[in-house]
């Protein structure tokens, strides 16, 4: 399982990657980053890019519909079934798996990462939008926010 910098520098292969950081999105800290940072400071960046992903994930209005199956009556040992909504794997974490801002420029891809980090941290990409696919983006930070170690 990759730590932090293996994880940033797998996350900066994609295509038009311009800069990765790893972020907490409670405190706003950086907790690793590689390549470029938005505006040239990568401090300013983690705290901006926490605080839109901390509006983002406390809001129920981005959280899933609850689903057939979810009255937690139906399965009282937790799971699917829970009333969660959400499968044991990602339970726990904030009601969004992703968030997307594209601008003329780039895009920022927001991945966050489960539950075995309390839900409190994600993986911020920056793509040049010439060069960058937002769907292998996805794909792939999804894979890397699964397998991601805090060494």
């Amino acid at each position: 399982m990759p730590g932090i910098d293996e994880c940033l520098l797998d996350a900066m292969r994609l295509p038009g990657a311009r800069g990765a950081a790893l972020v907490d999105w409670t405190s706003g800290l950086a907790l690793g980053s590689v390549g470029e940072s938005p505006g040239g400071d990568p401090e300013t960046a983690a705290a901006e890019a926490a605080e839109f992903a901390r509006l983002a994930a406390e809001q129920r209005a981005f959280a899933p519909d609850d689903g057939p199956g979810d009255d937690p009556a139906d399965n009282p040992d937790g799971g699917p079934g829970d009333g969660s909504g959400a499968d044991p794997a990602t339970a726990g974490g904030p009601p969004v798996e992703d968030l997307i801002v594209s601008n003329r420029d780039s895009y920022h891809v927001l991945r966050f990462v489960g539950a075995a980090f309390d839900g409190e941290v994600f993986l911020h990409l920056w793509l040049a939008r010439p060069e960058g696919n937002l769907a292998l983006a996805r794909i792939r930070l999804a894979e890397l926010a699964r397998q991601l170690v805090l060494i």
